[in-house]
């Protein structure tokens, strides 16, 4: 699986660790896009854009809170981003609205709990014809008007 990460500079700590726990987990090859941009609509943009042009399988955008890369990151068409805070809500992130991009906050959640999270997130898949592919097609095809 190829992963693409990045960061706001409030969250560069984060994404190192977290970087070296998707390696040594063996959960994926990730690109770091950086971490340096105040501006961190522009990474996540920048991650958004290349995993919603299927050059990444996954993203992981980390901001202080999580929100604002989550906003930002969801302006991207194809790009489906979800704010992680708990582990079930990281399995269904991907089992029932196939997201696309894990957004996390360096300061609201644990390094323990995000390598949690991104397990989760990278572990689990979207069922094609499950019972939320009514929903899931419902959002895509109201994005591609």
């Amino acid at each position: 699986m190829k992963i693409a990460i990045g960061c706001d500079p409030n969250a560069q700590d984060a994404k190192v660790e977290l970087i070296k726990f998707i390696e040594s987990k063996k959960l994926g090859e990730v690109t770091d896009f950086g971490s340096e941009d105040p501006i961190y609509a522009n990474v996540a943009i920048e991650v958004a854009e290349a995993v919603a042009a299927g050059k990444y399988d996954r993203g992981i955008l980390i901001c202080g809170t999580g929100l604002g890369v989550s906003i930002a990151a969801n302006k991207v068409k194809g790009a489906y981003a979800a704010l992680l805070s708990d582990i079930y809500s990281a399995k269904r992130a991907r089992l029932s609205n196939d997201a696309n991009i894990a957004c996390m906050g360096a300061f609201t959640t644990g390094n323990k709990l995000r390598e949690e999270l991104t397990e989760a997130f990278l572990t689990n898949e979207f069922v094609s014809g499950c019972s939320s592919q009514p929903k899931v097609d419902a959002f895509r095809a109201y994005e591609s008007k």
